[in-house]
C-alpha cells in the first residue's frame, strides 16, 4: 500500500518529535539554533541534522559551516526514528521514475509539503521553543545540495526573528 500524504506527514512528526526531543535531551549543555530535515533532489525520507552554539563555537571555520548539515557534529541523527518514515517514502513511486514531468513534480512537492507539515506541527506544539526562543531556532526543510525553494520553506517555518535573519542574510 502507498503511503498518503496524510500518513508521511504524520509518522514524519513522531519520528521527528522523538529524534529532536532524544537529541535536545542528550545533549543539555548545548543551545540549538539550526535544526533541519534534508532531502536530496530525488526527495528520498529525510535525515535530521542540526547546529547548537556550542558546537559551533569549537570550529575554527565556524563562519563556513554554521548551516552546514554535513559539516556538524549533530548530523544525520535520530536514525532510529527516521529508519522506518524514509521506507514509507521509499513505497511510494520515485520522483525521477516518473515519466511525465507533472505528475514527477506532484510527487516532489507531496514529499516536501508532508516534510513541512510535520515540522509546523512540531514548531506549533512549542518542541523548538515559544516567543523569543523559537525566534532564535531555524527550523527547515532543505533540498540539498541548494534548491531555489529552501527560502520559501524557511520563510513559512520561521516567524520573524533573529535565526530567519541571519539565515537569510548569509544566503544572501
Amino acid at each position: 500500500m502507498i503511503p498518503t500524504e496524510a500518513e508521511l506527514a504524520d509518522a514524519l512528526t513522531t519520528a521527528a518529535r522523538a529524534a529532536v526531543t532524544d537529541l535536545f535531551r542528550d545533549n543539555p549543555g548545548h543551545t540549538f539554533y539550526y535544526v533541519t530535515l534534508t532531502t536530496p533532489g530525488e526527495a528520498f525520507g529525510p535525515a535530521l541534522s542540526a547546529w547548537s552554539h556550542e558546537a559551533l563555537a569549537q570550529r575554527p571555520d565556524a563562519d563556513d559551516v554554521r548551516y552546514s548539515y554535513a559539516d556538524s557534529p549533530f548530523s544525520i541523527v535520530g536514525e532510529e526514528h527516521l529508519k522506518p518514515v524514509r521506507e514509507m517514502f521509499a513505497a511510494r513511486p520515485e520522483v525521477f521514475d516518473i515519466a511525465d514531468d507533472d505528475a514527477s513534480e506532484a510527487e516532489f512537492e507531496l514529499r516536501l509539503r508532508a516534510m513541512e507539515t510535520a515540522l509546523r506541527r512540531l514548531a506549533d506544539e512549542g518542541l523548538f521553543g515559544v516567543g523569543e526562543a523559537r525566534a532564535n531556532v531555524l527550523v527547515l526543510v532543505e533540498v540539498v545540495p541548494d534548491d531555489e525553494d529552501n527560502v520559501a520553506r524557511a520563510r513559512r517555518l520561521n516567524p520573524a526573528g533573529p535565526a530567519l535573519d541571519a539565515w537569510l542574510a548569509y544566503w544572501g
